[in-house]
């Protein structure tokens, strides 16, 4: 999971990309990186950090142009190298950066493709500079002598739809020429376009990954990229746009509504706020065939993403709404970090206990979602030690019991604890004396009701259901293997390598 954002302006661009990946930081808190256009050449500065400590004042003057793109990372692809920070370049043709988010599935089938048919070098194991190349080679396949036109660029962008498999939001910059954007057919990673015009009437635009991006930036939000659209903003700021793919579906990530985005963005139409409201809903109306009245005595969130769920529960129920967890802010988000053991210690730095709100009472504590089962679990001990009666655990998010390919870190079916599970054993995993887990079919209605143009979603996570038709078994063993096997992986890539070079030989 990442946060991306292209900025087309008619002042410096540099300061326009720094808040905007401060507005989008909870998408990734790994790395950041930001990459501007100035006459025919790039200025770029990435590293591992989060977006305050990765830009100074020096990176920021070390920026300049009007035009520029810029990445907060979250790396489910490759590895948390700073090599690996995007955004990417390639110079031929023309000049490119690009960032991503998202996940490509065929990313190994692409490396062979660009050794032996492309004739391009991968230098890293970043899916995103697969991306960047497959672009880059499409563009030069459509384009004759040394002039680029935004047609050749869509049918660039259509070559690369054909190409490539998996969830990919993008934005690049061609050097001199303009900002290019676009969308996967399927629609799963989220891309919105803002817009705002300067005093001498010139519009600028940006395009992100959230709408929160372009409000926090004064920018008017214009309207989300369609699936397999390709959009193009050239240096004098003329717009244009095409869909590049055929037969496009919407099937917005329903993860995204649940826990990756902020509350106050608005995705494919639907406001992420108003959904978890009717999570909330659902759930309580779940909780109400399952419990009888009095057996709950207060309800509290796990701050901060289940918060509207629960407060509109405790509202259908008739249940007091309490805050039982006090958290802290800096510490990062406790899903997204790497390593349970590294998770289980942050639980206890992330949140503590307001223990008068517990003392004797049967409290039903609302959450998110539950993946790993970790901080679940901690939370349920946490609860006890501060004198609950009972415990019920609520999921606002169905079981998550498949891996997730496209862009979010949950690749191994290990590491879920609903995986082969019933929901009885997940209560007893984390020490729970009740659990409700909401129902798939209610998740979705909780997006649809609040946009009823989303009709379909990809929610493999929850019911197993790869919408781009290409994930088998035994793609999920092999990825669950280099996962759980680094070193095997890298000898792996290694004899790849000495292939691909003797093929090239011959």
């Amino acid at each position: 999971m990442c946060g991306i954002v292209g900025i087309a302006s008619q002042s410096p661009a540099n300061q326009l990309l720094y808040d905007a990946l401060l507005l989008l930081q909870h998408r990734g808190q790994d790395a950041a990186g930001i990459a501007t256009n100035h006459g025919n050449g790039f200025f770029m500065h990435k590293a591992n950090g989060l977006v305050r400590d990765v830009f100074r004042t020096r990176n920021m003057r070390s920026l300049p142009g009007n035009f520029g793109i810029g990445q907060v990372r979250y790396p489910t692809a490759g590895s948390a190298s700073a090599e690996e920070a995007q955004p990417f370049y390639v110079n031929a043709p023309f000049g490119i950066v690009l960032a991503h988010n998202g996940n490509l599935t065929n990313a190994e089938q692409l490396k062979i493709e660009m050794f032996k048919n492309d004739r391009r070098h991968i230098n890293t194991d970043s899916d995103t500079e697969v991306l960047l190349n497959v672009l880059a080679h499409e563009i030069q396949q459509a384009t004759t002598g040394y002039s680029l036109d935004p047609d050749a660029l869509f049918k660039a962008v259509a070559m690369v739809h054909q190409r490539v498999r998996g969830s990919y939001a993008v934005v690049s910059q061609i050097a001199n020429y303009g900002l290019l954007a676009f969308r996967d057919p399927f629609g799963i990673r989220p891309l919105c376009i803002g817009v705002s015009e300067t005093e001498q009437g010139k519009k600028e635009y940006v395009i992100a990954s959230e709408s929160v991006a372009l409000e926090g930036l004064g920018f008017q939000f214009l309207r989300d990229v369609i699936p397999g659209e390709a959009v193009f903003i050239d240096m004098d700021g003329n717009f244009y746009s095409q869909q590049c793919a055929d037969n496009p579906t919407l099937n917005p990530c329903a993860f995204e509504f649940v826990y990756l985005a902020r509350p106050d963005s608005i995705i494919d139409g639907a406001s992420v706020y108003a959904t978890r409201l009717k999570m909330g809903e659902y759930l309580a109306d779940k909780i109400k065939r399952e419990f009888s009245s009095g057996d709950i005595d207060v309800v509290m969130p796990i701050p901060d993403s289940s918060r509207p769920a629960a407060i509109q529960l405790a509202l259908k129920l008739n249940i007091e709404y309490r805050e039982g967890f006090i958290k802290n802010r800096y510490i990062g988000r406790t899903f997204l970090m790497p390593g349970q053991a590294i998770r289980k210690k942050s639980v206890r730095q992330k949140l503590n206990a307001i223990g008068s709100e517990f003392k004797g009472k049967t409290v039903l504590l609302v959450d998110d979602s539950i993946v790993r089962g970790t901080t679940s679990r901690e939370i349920v001990q946490m609860a006890r030690d501060s004198g609950a009666k009972r415990v019920i655990f609520a999921s606002a998010a169905p079981p998550v019991k498949f891996p997730n390919v496209y862009g979010i870190d949950m690749p191994t079916r290990a590491e879920l604890i609903a995986y082969g599970r019933t929901d009885e054993e997940v209560c007893r995993e984390i020490t729970a004396d009740a659990l409700v887990y909401q129902d798939i079919d209610a998740l979705k209605r909780s997006i649809s009701d609040v946009n009823p143009a989303l009709k379909s979603f990809e929610a493999s996570c929850f019911d197993g259901n790869y919408i781009t038709g290409d994930i088998s078994r035994d793609y999920l063993d092999h990825i669950e293997f280099t996962r759980n096997n680094p070193k095997e992986e890298n000898e792996d890539a290694v004899r790849s390598q000495l292939n691909l070079n003797l093929a090239l030989q011959e």
